[in-house]
């Protein structure tokens, strides 16, 4: 097989490659570092959160010959026999499947005997939650009292369904759902690395639906590549995904707000023509008026608690003014009761119609609270219409028609660049050292030239998306050249054959120029192209 899915073939090779577990993998390593190595180790947390990639990337480390800071060095006999899987010293063993009393005396017999070429025999067992009760007695004496080459590594979704008598032997690490920002990040090392590209809107919907799993979000990103040779563009990927939209959601929560049940149905039929499933639809809705909900209740750090923009942040907050709490919970948990039911439903559009009816229309519902019926029905006497909701007022359209981009300029012959001074070289090494998930973006930079105040770099093509994650981690870089220069540096990033190197040039030029008719005059100097 040929191809290799993104989320093995970019699985860390080291703690320092595992975004999101900062405090699991620093312990980790001090463990490797001063050899305190535990007996048994638990892994907890929800998919994709890194316990497998963890508990591979120790069972290198412990055995590696020349460990780096804790990491396995990747480059010993040892640590190529472990990447590749030949060595029988590490064992992965599925309690899916393997979860009866004969597969567990049968480890207990081969757990006897010493490692044929490591230092310690690594046994993973993956999902231990689903051992059976028997099998879980049997493990018991050999987890508390193991040899001493033996170590076990228990991972597991469901931490809550292991007996206590376990728990208490293991050194139990947590692993916490990886943030937005986090995760998009890593998606920018990723398509950096195999020269693709994709919207900062793509990622960030990529990332949204991956719910703190990196690798959902590295699965997702896999399938949005397939559709297309080109970019991966924020529509792409919501066709990919199912789902309707920063944008669409707002205007259709704005409609249930307002109580214009005309305008939510409308807007239903539209996302479903997209072909949106509704389940996935009802999905987000809630999702979405869940952050309207903390809007109205939290007033500082509202776009980190919710992982979004300030802009998105702002207009939460403002749909938060207009509604009132009791109408919000209302609305709340009509579609949260609503999502299981499309899942049984001959017509799971229905039912999603009909919460968002029933949404707009307090006055007919016996459990509305008073007051929000009182206030429905104050609308309705002000405007008019007894038998109608009120108008919803005008919202901003779903989507900005998109210029016509232009064709591109043909590339000029790059720029010749200057020998970097010592100062950029010890920040570029300190950053690589300091912050490892960019240690390959920063690699591909090619400097340029720096004028005392600014330090000019340029990327391939191929690594425009490199260049996008080191533009969002600019305040990072900068403070690294001050530091190193001694004085506020700026940095400037452009593609390759974009003409920012050439207009530098130019400038240069012109200015010697006019350093010349200064001196000679005018009228003594003649310009030959």
């Amino acid at each position: 097989m040929s191809y290799q899915a993104l989320y093995r073939a970019w699985r860390p090779d080291t703690f320092s490659e595992i975004c999101g577990q900062d405090a699991v993998t620093r312990t980790l390593k001090r463990q490797v570092m001063t050899g305190h190595i535990a007996h048994a180790y638990l892994f907890c947390g929800t998919r994709g959160t890194g316990k497998t990639s963890a508990a591979k990337v120790l069972s290198r480390a412990i055995n590696c010959l020349n460990p780096q800071d804790g990491d396995p060095c990747g480059e010993c006999e040892i640590c190529r026999a472990l990447k590749q899987e030949t060595s029988m010293d590490v064992m992965e063993i599925d309690a899916a499947s393997n979860n009866g009393v004969d597969e567990i005396r049968d480890l207990r017999e081969k757990i006897k005997y010493p490692p044929a070429v490591t230092r310690y025999k690594v046994y993973i067992i993956d999902e231990v939650h689903m051992l059976s009760t028997g099998a879980f007695n049997a493990l018991l004496k050999t987890l508390e009292e193991p040899p001493k080459h033996a170590v076990f590594i228990l991972a597991t979704t469901e931490p809550q369904r292991l007996p206590a008598t376990i728990l208490s032997r293991c050194q139990r690490f947590d692993f916490h759902r990886i943030s937005t920002d986090v995760i998009i990040d890593r998606l920018m090392v990723v398509l950096g690395g195999i020269g693709r590209s994709a919207s900062e809107d793509a990622l960030a919907e990529i990332a949204r639906a991956a719910e703190g799993a990196m690798r959902d979000a590295l699965s997702l990103l896999d399938v949005c590549l397939s559709y297309t040779d080109g970019e991966v563009s924020g529509q792409l990927a919501r066709d990919v995904l199912g789902t309707a939209g920063r944008v669409a959601m707002f205007e259709f929560v704005d409609a249930l707000i307002d109580g214009d049940a005309g305008a939510a149905l409308t807007q239903i039929d539209q996302v479903m023509r997209r072909g949106s499933d509704p389940q996935v639809f009802i999905r987000d809705t809630a999702a979405h008026l869940r952050c309207v909900m903390l809007a109205g209740a939290v007033k500082d750090g509202l776009a980190e608690l919710l992982e979004v923009t300030p802009e998105d942040a702002e207009r939460f907050a403002g749909q938060a003014k207009r509604a009132s709490a009791d109408g919000l919970n209302r609305m709340l948990e009509l579609f949260l009761r609503a999502e299981p039911d499309t899942k049984w439903a001959s017509r799971p559009r229905t039912i999603l119609e009909l919460a968002a009816v029933r949404a707009c229309h307090p006055e007919r519902e016996e459990d509305a609270a008073v007051a929000e019926r009182l206030q429905r029905v104050e609308k309705l006497v002000e405007s008019g219409a007894a038998a109608r909701p009120a108008k919803a007022q005008e919202r901003p359209a779903a989507q900005k028609t998109e210029a016509p981009k232009p064709k591109p300029a043909p590339q000029a012959a790059p720029t010749p660049a200057e020998t970097p001074p010592q100062q950029w070289l010890d920040a570029l090494a300190r950053l690589q050292e300091e912050n490892p998930p960019i240690r390959s973006p920063l690699e591909s930079m090619r400097f340029i030239r720096f004028d005392g105040r600014q330090v000019a770099v340029e990327f391939s093509r191929k690594s425009m998306m490199h260049m996008k994650l080191l533009e969002r981690k600019k305040p990072l870089i900068e403070a690294a050249l001050a530091e190193a220069f001694g004085q506020p540096v700026a940095i400037s990033m452009s593609l390759e054959g974009s003409g920012a190197a050439q207009k530098s040039v130019s400038d240069t030029a012109r200015e010697v120029i006019n350093q010349a008719y200064d001196v000679f005059g005018r009228e003594k100097i003649s310009l030959d192209e």
